[in-house]
């Protein structure tokens, strides 16, 4: 389980945009430390900190390949943190939400998990 200070964490590497962009940036796969430095105008000594940030948040995991270092999001931690914080603040629109998604499944099949696939998997309906 998650503990609130661990959530605390998390919000708090969010708070920043370059460590957010990083996190978008790793939407689509892994990525090493030199290409995530390479799309940002900072220095790669900055950008390793942010990763680091990032990696202290339990938000982006790392694995070493030869001499290159590998990042990868941790979608299933932010999607805990960010849906549990919504959750409090905004159940109404939670259940919103998996209504939607039961009306989205067809022949009524997997009602239950539909609507909470997309809170874990952190879709996209909201901005």
């Amino acid at each position: 389980m998650t503990r609130p200070q661990d959530e605390a964490g998390a919000f708090r590497a969010l708070a920043d945009p370059t460590r957010r962009q990083i996190l978008e940036d790793l939407r689509d796969g892994e990525l090493a430390a030199g290409e995530i430095a390479a799309r940002f105008p900072i220095s790669a000594p900055s950008v390793s900190r942010h990763l680091g940030v990032l990696k202290a948040a339990a938000l982006v995991t790392e694995r070493r390949e030869g001499n290159r270092i590998l990042y990868a999001l941790a979608p299933e931690r932010l999607a805990v943190c960010v849906g549990r914080f919504l959750s409090a603040v905004c159940p109404e629109q939670i259940v919103l939400r998996r209504t939607r998604g039961r009306r989205g499944t067809p022949h009524g099949n997997d009602q239950g998990n539909q609507g909470d696939a997309g809170e874990r998997s952190g879709g996209n309906e909201t901005s």
